[in-house]
């Protein structure tokens, strides 16, 4: 397999993922308005996420709901529509490893945004095009996961979406405890366990956490069950197991892998509690994803530069 069309299916699969987690947040923020219209730090938290804040204050003034919106649709370097565009032109020369109908559906979605004009788009209009953006991802990772053979090409689309997902996870989880904890009070615990439901369903993991930890939303609870918890699909331990077992079927993975495990050691032991207690929650985060940053240089050091 060459090296060019291994990286284009491992960025294929981690701007599939971008799309997908990008619409998701834009979602599950717009709806929690409608509960907390006076929460001030959705729109700068959505910015943060993303981490071009620098991006995001070259092109706008203010952080309005209006600019975030544009921002996170339509800017040409890091939004939902350019994940999707470079999602499409990864896997274009390659098209031909997976699926007629994964090629069909990633066509489809980029169709979906051309079509729309998404600098004047309603919230109305917006939450009908999020959700159409987010069950037209699902389709095609469901096509790619239901039709692939278990060979190369499968294995580096799938460590690119993991590899996403676990980043994606530590920044979702990164801003809700900087925002949430350091600037709510004790009069505000019902909006607090609002903003906690906001976070996991923007990784779709409300059922699931209730079904896990059986415990009223809390933020100790939650950013433990995301950060470590071994069964559910989007947290960052079980996206770097699954990244880790993809390794494993790779040739020369043995330097990838082991980055790998030590990482989802660390999680497993992991005491969220005593780290949130001490203050160091955010050089915690920072370190992981220093280690998945590390991972993705040893990937692109091992297989795509050679």
């Amino acid at each position: 397999m060459l090296s060019r069309v291994a990286e284009r299916l491992y960025w294929f699969g981690r701007y599939l993922e971008r799309a997908e987690s990008t619409a998701r947040l834009l979602s599950v923020y717009t709806n929690l308005l409608l509960d907390l219209p006076n929460v001030q730090f959705l729109w700068p938290a959505l910015v943060q996420i993303t981490g071009y804040e620098q991006g995001f204050h070259q092109r706008f003034k203010h952080t309005t709901e209006r600019n975030v919106v544009r921002f996170l649709l339509d800017d040409p370097r890091c939004s939902l529509r350019y994940c999707v565009t470079q999602a499409r032109e990864n896997v274009r020369t390659s098209r031909d490893l997976m699926p007629n109908e994964a090629w069909e559906k990633i066509n489809e979605l980029q169709l979906l945004l051309s079509q729309t004009d998404l600098g004047r788009i309603s919230r109305e209009d917006r939450h009908i095009l999020l959700s159409n953006v987010i069950d037209l991802c699902l389709e095609l990772t469901g096509y790619l996961s239901g039709s692939m053979s278990r060979q190369l090409p499968y294995y580096f689309l799938k460590i690119g979406r993991q590899i996403e997902r676990a980043d994606m996870t530590t920044r979702v989880i990164d801003v809700a405890c900087l925002n949430l904890m350091s600037s709510r009070t004790e009069s505000d615990e019902a909006s607090d366990n609002i903003l906690w439901m906001g976070v996991l369903s923007s990784l779709n993991g409300y059922q699931m956490y209730r079904q896990e930890m059986q415990e009223r939303v809390q933020g100790l609870l939650v950013t433990e069950f995301l950060m470590r918890d071994d069964a559910f699909p989007r947290s960052v331990r079980h996206a770097i197991l699954e990244a880790k077992e993809s390794l494993s079927r790779l040739p020369r993975h043995a330097d990838a892998k082991t980055l790998a495990e030590a990482l989802s050691d660390q999680l497993g032991d992991l005491d969220v509690a005593s780290v949130i207690d001490s203050g160091r929650l955010h050089a915690f985060i920072d370190d992981i994803q220093a280690d998945i940053s590390a991972i993705h240089a040893n990937i692109s050091e091992t297989w795509f530069l050679r």
